[in-house]
């Protein structure tokens, strides 16, 4: 199968996309993780490093798969691969 310029330009956007929301993963998994010692030095309620570590990443993996889903139905509909509301 021979892929358009369409086809191409919809995979470009998806990698792109995908590739923006893994450094976003990679930031609050291991970034925060490595400075965890700075960041519990901010108190805000309770040390933010043991916050990020505890709760906060988990809420960005959350937002994360939300905003992909969110996204790529937009993306599907727009380059016409929508499955459609079942």
């Amino acid at each position: 199968m021979q892929l358009t310029e369409k086809h191409k330009e919809y995979w470009q956007r998806n990698v792109s996309l995908t590739g923006v929301l893994l450094a976003i993963w990679f930031v609050a998994t291991f970034v925060v993780s490595w400075f965890a010692r700075e960041l519990n030095e901010i108190i805000i309620i309770g040390p933010v490093g043991f916050y990020m570590g505890a709760q906060g990443a988990l809420i960005i993996y959350v937002l994360i798969i939300w905003y992909y889903a969110r996204r790529m139905n937009e993306l599907d509909k727009e380059y016409g691969v929508h499955e459609g509301d079942d």
